[in-house]
């Protein structure tokens, strides 16, 4: 059965609750016939980031027969899909284990000492330091939530803001998730920078094991 790499063309350009959104149409060639499905992305995005999409709204024996179609559709119904797409895209956001892991994964990227090579002398100055004690904090606050039940997080996230669900999709969701974190880090039984320096001076490579297994290797140390 024949199946082509999906391509991406523009339709053009939306506007929704103040945000611009592109539109592209998606088409690909499968068993015999061409399918297609309409994307939107923020403009200040990128493929794949901060995209929503229908599902595929067109089947035709042609590309250039849904290319047409999805060209003949009026504004007003590109924005009712797009307003389509975002629900259920937010409803899939809600999925609990995948809020969990979104913050897994947001704390690991950031962590600082899960890239530095375990053993390795440091010759960090002081303001380095200031970062990778920061980094530990949040690895804390990391392995605290890889440690709780998806829906006591969940539970936890709407105590947090309000009773707010927390949208994927806004632009500001990473000051939304740093309120999460701080709060979390604020109420978490941690050394002050000073005693912390100290054992992390005399035992540099265990806290970057403890980084490396917890957000490289994906398990708890």
């Amino acid at each position: 059965m024949q199946v082509t790499p999906p391509r991406h063309r523009s339709v053009g350009f939306l506007e929704q609750d103040g945000e611009t959104w592109a539109c592209f149409l998606v088409t690909f060639l499968d068993g015999g016939r061409w399918h297609g499905h309409l994307a939107f992305r923020r403009r200040d995005g990128e493929l794949g980031t901060d995209e929503v999409k229908t599902a595929d709204i067109f089947i035709e024996e042609s590309e250039t027969e849904i290319d047409r179609r999805a060209r003949s559709l009026g504004r007003p119904l590109l924005s009712g899909l797009l307003a389509s797409a975002l629900h259920k895209a937010q409803a899939r956001i809600r999925d609990v284990p995948h809020l969990r892991r979104w913050f897994r994964d947001m704390l690991a990227e950031s962590s600082l000492l899960a890239d530095r090579v375990p053993g390795e002398p440091s010759t960090a100055d002081f303001a380095e330091l200031r970062s990778l004690y920061a980094s530990y904090r949040q690895d804390q606050v990391a392995h605290f939530i890889a440690l709780l039940r998806p829906q006591d997080f969940q539970n936890a996230v709407d105590t947090i803001l309000a009773g707010q669900a927390f949208d994927f999709g806004a632009k500001d969701r990473l000051q939304f998730a740093m309120m999460v974190v701080e709060y979390i880090e604020s109420r978490l039984p941690l050394p002050p920078f000073e005693v912390w320096l100290e054992d992390y001076l005399a035992h540099g490579a265990v806290y970057q094991l403890y980084a490396h297994t917890l957000h490289r290797e994906g398990r708890l140390p």
